[in-house]
């Protein structure tokens, strides 16, 4: 059974469990999904009302982008336990001999290069999802507006928490230019959404609270 299929209930205990899978890509991918979802929310309450009706085919189109970015992120939750299995099975490799030594190093340097790779798709499409709520909380009913500021956290917490898979991953990689280029890009991808997503949730204070 595929982690996005799990009931909550389940998918916590799992990750509450000496498995190694899911982990703290598991958790971000959950995160951006639930903050997708909540953008989603907004934008289906929106619906319908007449206040928004000159925005209302702007609405359904910034939902539609905001379920394919819920569905891909939920993917990712496999996606990055897939990942991490030949990197397990990479640290129980033994190394007696040269030989054992040299390709182990080999096969870790591969396993940890391709680790980092989809908490970077996480990040990137939490951004992405980011930029469509942002433009849902310029449309939409105040009664609902806070929710998109939950669902901002959400996903600013997903690309700060993916960030940190990258980074663990990348230390011990011996190719330091790759490992600096993986790192560059997590460093850029999180000023990028922590950015975004404080200056949402600001908007949305001001909205809520107009001073």
């Amino acid at each position: 059974m595929q982690f996005k299929e799990y009931t909550l209930q389940e998918f916590i205990h799992v990750l509450s469990s000496n498995s190694p899978v899911p982990g703290g890509g598991g958790a971000a991918s959950l995160s951006a999904s639930l903050g997708c979802a909540l953008g989603s929310m907004t934008a289906n309450l929106t619906l319908g009302k007449e206040k928004f009706k000159l925005y209302e085919e702007d609405i359904k189109l910034l939902l539609e982008k905001l379920t394919i970015c819920q569905q891909e992120l939920l993917e990712f939750m496999d996606q990055d336990a897939s990942a991490f299995e030949p990197l397990s099975k990479a640290y129980k490799l033994p190394k007696n001999t040269k030989e054992e030594i040299t390709y182990k190093a080999q096969v870790m340097e591969s396993a940890l290069f391709e680790a980092s790779l989809v908490p970077i798709k996480i990040m990137e499409k939490s951004l992405e999802a980011l930029s469509l709520l942002s433009d849902i909380s310029k449309h939409c009913s105040k009664l609902a507006i806070s929710d998109v500021a939950v669902g901002a956290q959400f996903l600013r917490s997903a690309i700060s928490g993916a960030s940190m898979n990258v980074y663990i991953n990348t230390a011990s990689m011996k190719n330091r230019e790759k490992a600096e280029q993986l790192n560059q890009k997590a460093d850029d991808l999180t000023k990028k959404g922590t950015e975004q997503a404080d200056q949402l949730c600001q908007n949305i204070l001001n909205i809520i609270n107009p001073k």
